[in-house]
């Protein structure tokens, strides 16, 4: 076998997980294979970014991994960072409906209801919207499998007052987009496998759903999400710090991609060009068809909508915070009439994340409605949070600091219709782009264990394209 040469473009997590994968991979079988991996940033791991100032631990993108998605964990365990690893607190969280915050209901499986009895004691619902609510106990299965909006779906099986004032704060959160225009078979095709197996959202959940393990009396309950002592950035040093056999360009964009007659040239802002036998398009999906301008059907990736958020992170002195708050945060109803979508008791979440006597509050905005908040200066935006803070507790003073950071149009949506767009453009990348692959957040799932797997999946993709019948 002839050297060949992989070209990975973006050094986010799925870039890094796919040079990884690929070098451990060519190094195991000892294959002439090289490795460059672009990123136009002066940093590798994308969203994640964790800094440290005045004995506070502050990330400025995500905060934490999924823990019950063993990707995760695999790689982790193979990094040998397992001893860094720390689980969230599990402390009361609340839903802020109407001025008034009421206890995260338990038995509910991100935010869909599983169990009865939580149901019927919540106060988060009126009566007659309870009774609804399991009607998707008995409410026949639809006939159509054909792809549904999440949020039509979940009325359907629901009603809207669950939904309005569950499951919307929870998933329309976690995606920083509208459930109403999310596609169900794109994120969540699991609800519709329930409804199509069990006749039934709740009966699925309870026959599927593990039950969560009781812990020994005296020992706290594990949390669902990990991250590390020093935080996630953790993951992203220690990925970075093995990848000995990779060449890594930083702050070098990828300006064009051109097919050539045997194999590929990849041109660099600097005026570089690398020659790539394989390249592993990692990057957000509407950096693609500048890259590969000569090809218009990748025109279509536009039409993925691109949600933006902001993280306003507050530090105080805990005596500054005059109402407590009981518990590690609180998710906020899309009709209210706060622009903050969510905030985190940081300091309460993930232990040891502030100096003793001091609190960090985290808090989200950026609704699919209101995104021109995310352009407000940095004070507008401190005071506008402050200001919603204080209908909910009572803050004596301004922070001791903040941290903000943006998200401009980073967040990609699934809306219904997704996976047949992403089937049209992968079809023209095969027929026209062989030894090309898109990958990453903007086609396949968009959390950190799914950007994970991206690029080991696409990491697969390389090596079987360059050893086969070779």
């Amino acid at each position: 076998m002839d050297k060949k040469r992989v070209v990975i473009v973006g050094g986010g997590v799925t870039g890094l997980s796919a040079a990884y994968h690929l070098q451990k991979q060519v190094q195991s079988a000892k294959l002439p294979i090289e490795i460059t991996l672009v990123e136009g940033s002066n940093r590798l791991g994308g969203r994640i970014h964790t800094i440290k100032r005045d004995g506070f631990t502050i990330e400025k993108g995500p905060d934490s991994l999924l823990a019950r998605k063993p990707i995760a964990m695999e790689l982790v365990k193979e990094l040998d960072i397992l001893n860094q690893t720390r689980y969230n607190s599990t402390g009361q969280s609340f839903m802020l409906i109407k001025n008034k915050l009421h206890k995260m209901p338990k038995g509910a499986f991100m935010g869909v209801p599983k169990q009865i009895g939580p149901l019927m004691r919540s106060k988060s619902f009126t009566l007659s919207g309870k009774i609804r609510g399991l009607m998707d106990l008995i409410k026949p299965k639809n006939k159509s499998t054909e792809d549904e909006s999440l949020g039509h779906f979940m009325r359907r099986r629901f009603g809207n007052q669950i939904v309005d004032n569950q499951i919307d704060p929870l998933l329309s959160g976690i995606h920083s987009g509208d459930i109403d225009k999310m596609s169900l078979q794109a994120i969540y095709p699991i609800f519709g496998k329930m409804e199509q197996d069990y006749g039934s959202v709740m009966k699925g959940l309870a026959r599927t759903m593990p039950k969560p393990e009781k812990n020994k009396k005296g020992k706290p309950a594990q949390g669902q999400f990990f991250s590390f002592t020093n935080g996630l950035q953790t993951l992203v040093d220690e990925l970075e710090a093995q990848l000995d056999a990779v060449e890594i360009i930083r702050e070098n964009r990828v300006n064009h991609i051109e097919k050539k007659e045997a194999g590929y040239h990849v041109l660099l802002d600097s005026g570089n060009v690398l020659a790539a036998d394989f390249v592993l398009v990692a990057v957000p999906h509407t950096q693609v068809p500048g890259m590969l301008s000569k090809h218009p059907p990748l025109q279509e990736l536009f039409d993925i909508p691109a949600t933006s958020t902001a993280n306003v992170v507050l530090a105080f002195d805990e005596k500054q915070i005059k109402r407590d708050l009981d518990g590690t945060g609180f998710l906020v109803t899309r009709n209210s009439n706060y622009r903050i979508t969510a905030c985190t008791w940081t300091h309460r979440k993930w232990e040891g994340t502030a100096p003793a006597g001091k609190a960090l509050l985290r808090c989200y905005v950026g609704k699919p409605d209101d995104q021109e908040i995310v352009n407000e200066s940095d004070e507008a935006l401190v005071d506008i949070v402050l200001k919603d803070l204080n209908k909910v507790m009572k803050i004596k003073g301004r922070p001791l600091f903040y941290e903000i950071t943006r998200f401009i149009e980073a967040r990609p949506q699934y809306h219904t219709g997704h996976l047949e767009l992403i089937s049209r453009v992968r079809a023209y990348v095969a027929g026209h782009l062989p030894n090309v692959a898109l990958i990453g957040s903007s086609y396949d799932g968009t959390g950190l264990p799914d950007c994970i797997e991206h690029g080991q999946k696409g990491a697969e993709l390389a090596l079987k394209a360059l050893t086969e019948n070779k």
